[in-house]
């Protein structure tokens, strides 16, 4: 894929999923901007990877506006143009509708869907303008069946699903594709910390077992959900909008 010419912005793109899909596009030529709250660990991962010359990161908390605002501006500012956004940015929460708090469901509420809403909001305009532009959020199985225990997270992923097939269907006519990817289980550094904390000594043990639900036999790789995304980027898949892959190791049919 060669994404040469095109600006990228990618919301939560300084680690995990995120990264991958970074530094696949940078290094399909694309010139990326990270919208990433952890400034400071994007740019090691950026200087680690020898891309500087690709990448650039804002600092940005994708749930308030007008941050979003100010860093959309100043990518505008300084290529005149956005060609695809990648919403990625979204954070992860356990419990049931009880065990769930008020404060909690806000802050699940606050990053996964007006996040996802903010960058939309503050994108689509430079894209209707433009007559052109591709948008790929990042939804999960947990919008499509019950996981035990996501309660709010299921809830947002559900909502970025909707969002993604209204988005779809209002610019279709404005030259604008949006599609989503909802990965299951994918082995990433949040999955490595999520076994330290809750299951300290059993580590591989519990790793192991999460890998089983998957049918096909393990995690994903975050280098693979990057490989669909620049897919459904690309002039490839211009004939695909509105639609939601998974991309899950048979979890769902399976």
């Amino acid at each position: 894929m060669d994404y040469s010419d095109k600006i990228i912005v990618i919301s939560g793109g300084g680690s995990g999923i995120g990264w991958a899909l970074t530094e696949g596009f940078a290094r399909a030529g694309g010139q990326v901007f990270v919208l990433e709250i952890n400034e400071e660990t994007a740019n090691q991962m950026i200087g680690k990877a020898g891309l500087q010359g690709q990448v650039k990161c804002l600092q940005c908390d994708v749930s308030k506006q007008q941050n979003v605002l100010s860093c959309v501006a100043d990518i505008i500012q300084s290529t005149g143009q956005i060609d695809i956004l990648v919403n990625n940015a979204g954070i992860s929460h356990i419990g049931t509708a009880i065990s769930t708090t008020e404060e909690e469901l806000d802050r699940v509420y606050q990053v996964n869907i007006k996040g996802v809403y903010n960058c939309l909001h503050c994108v689509l305009p430079y894209m209707v303008n433009q007559k052109s532009g591709v948008i790929l959020n990042m939804a999960s199985i947990a919008a499509s069946l019950g996981l035990a225990d996501r309660f709010a997270y299921s809830l947002s992923k559900g909502a970025v699903l909707t969002m993604t097939y209204q988005v779809a269907r209002d610019y279709i006519q404005d030259g604008i594709r949006c599609n989503s990817i909802s990965p299951a289980r994918v082995h990433t550094p949040f999955v490595d910390g999520y076994l330290k904390k809750n299951y300290p000594g059993r580590e591989e043990e519990m790793f192991e077992a999460l890998s089983k639900t998957q049918p096909i036999g393990r995690m994903g790789r975050p280098e693979e959900v990057a490989d669909l995304a620049l897919y459904l980027c690309s002039e490839k898949a211009s004939f695909i909008t509105g639609t939601d892959y998974p991309i899950d190791g048979g979890f769902i049919r399976l």
